[in-house]
């Protein structure tokens, strides 16, 4: 039975303390947050939890097997750090931390300690993502042009991250899986509304080798709640709509180059093709359960998760330079680092 520790009961805490809860073979065994109210209201629903206000003295007692951070992002290095210094399997909450530098200390402390570092990129377990990576491998949309996605909403503002840090990680995870390579290089440009250097709105491009494109609008100044990924390939172009009750919608659309490029202009009209649409079947699961599971189950068959400590480390590469290039007006920032996403396409 493997002993959880959730460690921030704020927004998502209570999800995760939820969720590990109905999960067989581990077990919530405390809470941690500095909110004493919430500690009393996490112990009322569940009294078989030990609550703390004190993330050290949680650590200095043999309570945990693992820990679960879903605090604010600055402080997610330290306490992930301490944890997995102290021999405990840690997840995170997107981001894994605010710098690179940060994630990859973290990487390396957790092989050393031969810990698992799993980090809640949420939508990678999320059922039509997984049949989307599916359709690109059974090259049923073709060669993939680009990926668009709009993760836009009125609210929650928030004083600690931009709306790149909190919102974005969701879609840069998923273009990164989907795309099975990390960008060349990226751009960013937004504009902070209520907080100074912390961006409300952002737009993000992301260009990958094979002339690919990645682009993420963010905004929490938006009318409309929209959760939408546009993947657009020479075949076919599919659009996941998380707010729809059928999620996915495939459409037989596109545009054909003529064949014959050696008669006279007309041949060289290109064709539009106008297909059908259909929904295909997907067997639908709670991600953040089936996210939660997946921890579980990393722990207990060593195995290593496919939203792992490097698959933090290259998502937070990504948003560094999206974040030097928003403070540079836009200007193009190369990613350095090319390595194997984990659980890439082969």
């Amino acid at each position: 039975m493997i002993r959880i520790g959730i460690v921030g009961l704020g927004y998502w805490g209570p999800n995760l303390v939820r969720c590990f809860s109905d999960i067989e073979n581990c077990k919530v065994t405390a809470v941690c947050d500095q909110d004493y109210d919430q500690l009393l209201r996490i112990k009322d629903r569940y009294p078989g939890v030990y609550p703390m206000e004190d993330f050290d003295s949680l650590l200095d007692r043999d309570l945990v097997d693992a820990v679960v951070i879903a605090t604010p992002t600055a402080s997610h290095h330290q306490l992930a750090l301490k944890a997995l210094n102290h021999d405990l399997h840690v997840f995170v909450e997107k981001p894994l931390a605010k710098t690179v530098d940060e994630c990859r200390e973290l990487v390396e402390v957790a092989k050393k300690r031969n810990r698992t570092l799993f980090v809640g990129h949420v939508f990678l377990h999320a059922s039509p993502v997984v049949k989307l990576r599916e359709m690109i491998e059974a090259d049923e949309l073709g060669a993939i042009n680009y990926i668009s996605s709009r993760r836009l909403n009125l609210g929650p503002v928030r004083k600690d991250v931009s709306a790149l840090y909190d919102l974005a990680p969701h879609d840069i995870s998923m273009m990164l899986y989907l795309l099975g390579q990390k960008p060349i290089s990226v751009a960013c440009s937004g504009f902070d509304r209520f907080n100074p250097g912390i961006h409300d709105v952002c737009n993000l491009t992301m260009t990958f080798e094979g002339n690919r494109m990645g682009m993420v609008h963010v905004s929490w100044l938006d009318p409309r709640k929209e959760r939408v990924l546009t993947v657009v390939g020479d075949k076919r172009m599919v659009v996941y709509d998380d707010l729809e009750q059928e999620k996915i919608k495939v459409f037989d659309k596109g545009i054909d180059k003529p064949e014959n490029t050696s008669g006279d202009f007309a041949d060289f009209q290109l064709a539009y093709r106008y297909g059908g649409s259909y929904s295909p079947f997907i067997q639908e699961r709670e991600p953040l359960k089936a996210e939660c599971q997946e921890f579980i189950r990393c722990i207990a068959d060593q195995d290593t998760p496919l939203t792992d400590g490097v698959n933090g480390l290259q998502v937070v590469e990504v948003l560094e330079a999206a974040d030097r290039s928003l403070k540079m007006s836009g200007v193009p920032i190369e990613i350095e680092s090319r390595t194997p996403i984990t659980g890439a396409m082969k």
